[in-house]
C-alpha cells in the first residue's frame, strides 16, 4: 500500500477556481470554523455548469459564488445542484443555487429529509430529551446550563431554504454530467446516506467528507438515533469505497486537497480508528461515564462545540464495541450511564 500524494500545489483563491480535470474545476469556500473551508466542485455540464456541495450560508459565500457566475462560470447557468450530504457547509446555499438558476436538486433521499426536517427545528433552548441525552452521559449541572444557553436548532441557521422537491440519488446509480458517467457510491456513519460521485471516464472520485486526507469526518451518535452504530456503518462502508472505487483515482475531498493513494487513506483512517476503540478498551478497568472517556480518547481540553461533538464520537465507539460484544452499559441509581468491559 502506498502513500499519499498531492498533485497541486496552490488552493483556488477566493472567487477563482483551478482546474483538476477536463471541466473539472475546484472552487474553495471560507467557513467560520476552525476548519476554515470548503471545497466545491464545477463541472462543465452542456450549456452550463453541475455544481456539487454549495458552501454555508452567508453573503460572504453568496458573494463569492456571484464572482464565480462572472469569472469561471462565464455567465453561463447551473444546470444541476449536487449535494454530497446534508450538514450545512455542503446544502447551505443550495436552495439559493436552485432558486437563482431555476435548477434542480439532486440529493440521497435521507439526507435530503432530514435536512428538510432539521430547518424545521429552531428552539430558544434543548428539549427535556436533548438535554436528558447529555445528562446520561455524565455531564455536570454547570456543562448541562452551557448546553441550554447554546439554543438549538443551528442548522437552520447555516441554510438558505431548502427546495421543496429533489431528484433522487441512490447507490449505485450512474448519472450523466458533462457527457460523462458518473457513478454513486453511498456511504454511511458521517452522514446517513452520504452520495461520493465515482467518475471512471475521468478518474475521478468527489468524496465528500467520507474520505478526508488529512483529517477524519466526526462520526457520531446524537440525539436523533441516541441507539444508532454508526462506527459500525462507517467501517463498513470504507471497506465498500475500497472494493468499488481503484486506488489510482484522483480523490476530490470536501476538506484539504485533492490527492492520490485512495486504498492508504482508507486504510489508515480504519486505522485510527480501531487505535481510538483500543485506547477505550484500556480507560475502561473501571466502570466510567461516556464524558470521562473524552481525555483518553482526545488528550486536549475540549470546550463548546468541540466537547458536543467529541462526545458523540465518543458514543459512536462506545456503541460499536458493544456491538461487538466488548463492553455493556449499565444505569446508575441516579440514571448517569456506565460503561464497562464484560468480565471487568
Amino acid at each position: 500500500m502506498g502513500s499519499l500524494n498531492f498533485p497541486f500545489e496552490g488552493k483556488p483563491e477566493a472567487g477563482e477556481t483551478i482546474e483538476v480535470a477536463p471541466g473539472v474545476h475546484w472552487a474553495r469556500f471560507p467557513l467560520p470554523f476552525s476548519l476554515d473551508h470548503i471545497n466545491v466542485w464545477l463541472i462543465e455540464d452542456g450549456e452550463g455548469w453541475a455544481v456539487v456541495d454549495t458552501g454555508l450560508r452567508g453573503p460572504e459565500t453568496e458573494a463569492q459564488w456571484h464572482r464565480l457566475f462572472e469569472g469561471t462560470m462565464g455567465g453561463r447557468p447551473v444546470t444541476r445542484v449536487f449535494v454530497t450530504h446534508l450538514h450545512p457547509d455542503h446544502v447551505g446555499q443550495a436552495g439559493f443555487l436552485t432558486r437563482h438558476f431555476g435548477a434542480e436538486l439532486w440529493m440521497t433521499r435521507e439526507e435530503f429529509l432530514l435536512a428538510r426536517l432539521l430547518c424545521l427545528d429552531v428552539r430558544p433552548e434543548p428539549p427535556p430529551e436533548a438535554v436528558e441525552f447529555y445528562r446520561r452521559c455524565g455531564f455536570s449541572g454547570e456543562m448541562l446550563e452551557t448546553y441550554r444557553a447554546r439554543g438549538f436548532g443551528s442548522f437552520a441557521l447555516g441554510v438558505t431554504e431548502m427546495p421543496l422537491g429533489h431528484r433522487r440519488l441512490a447507490d449505485g446509480d450512474t448519472v450523466e454530467i458533462g457527457g460523462n458517467p458518473w457513478e454513486v457510491v453511498v456511504g454511511r456513519g458521517h452522514s446517513p446516506e452520504h452520495a461520493c460521485l465515482w467518475c471512471p471516464a475521468l478518474g475521478l472520485l468527489i468524496s465528500g467528507d467520507q474520505v478526508l486526507p488529512r483529517i477524519s469526518s466526526n462520526v457520531s451518535v446524537g440525539v436523533s438515533d441516541p441507539e444508532g452504530d454508526p462506527l459500525t456503518d462507517w467501517l463498513a462502508s470504507l471497506e465498500a469505497v475500497a472494493r468499488r472505487v481503484p486506488d489510482d483515482v484522483l480523490v476530490l475531498p470536501s476538506h484539504n486537497e485533492p490527492f492520490t493513494g485512495l486504498h492508504h487513506r482508507l486504510q489508515r483512517l480504519a486505522i485510527g480508528h480501531q487505535r481510538r476503540l483500543d485506547l477505550i478498551m484500556e480507560a475502561l478497568d473501571e466502570p466510567r461515564h461516556a464524558i470521562d472517556l473524552m481525555g483518553p480518547m482526545f488528550r486536549r481540553k475540549l470546550e463548546g462545540s468541540d466537547l458536543m461533538l467529541a462526545v458523540g464520537e465518543g458514543l459512536a465507539h462506545l456503541h460499536c464495541l458493544r456491538s461487538r460484544g466488548l463492553i455493556v452499559r449499565e444505569d446508575g441509581s441516579d440514571g448517569v450511564r456506565y460503561w464497562r468491559r464484560l468480565g471487568a
